[in-house]
């Protein structure tokens, strides 16, 4: 039950609208989804599975720029990675597409394990 590939950043903004526009136009990457609604878009970047995902700080608190891996079994994974002394922020819960927990390395960096559970 390893790591076994990248599946999402998210990067935190003050401004959505603004920081969509750059994403779009200077950066030139192409939506992958907007949920603007609920504070979030997301970028491809060139046919890439793990995207660029703006999160607004309005919305959602505490946030730091977040690398997620996606695993096979999020609750599996967790346990062995709490029996090799990893903090994580929460217990795993639930997501549309299965389960996540982010924890933070000794230096406050974050990450985030997640699986796809429940799909397919």
């Amino acid at each position: 039950n390893t790591m076994k590939k990248y599946d999402n950043f998210f990067i935190p903004v003050d401004d959505l609208e603004m920081a969509k526009k750059y994403y779009e136009n200077n950066l030139g990457l192409k939506v992958k989804f907007d949920f603007s609604d609920m504070g979030m878009v997301a970028f491809s970047v060139d046919g890439e599975e793990a995207a660029i995902i703006l999160k607004d700080k309005n919305k959602f608190k505490d946030l730091k720029q977040t690398i997620w891996f996606e695993v096979d079994d999020v609750n599996r994974k967790y346990q062995q990675m709490k029996e090799n002394g990893i903090k994580f922020l929460s217990e795993p819960f639930k997501i549309r597409t299965g389960y996540t927990v982010e924890f933070e390395d000794p230096f406050g960096n974050r990450f985030g394990i997640t699986d796809y559970s429940t799909i397919g």
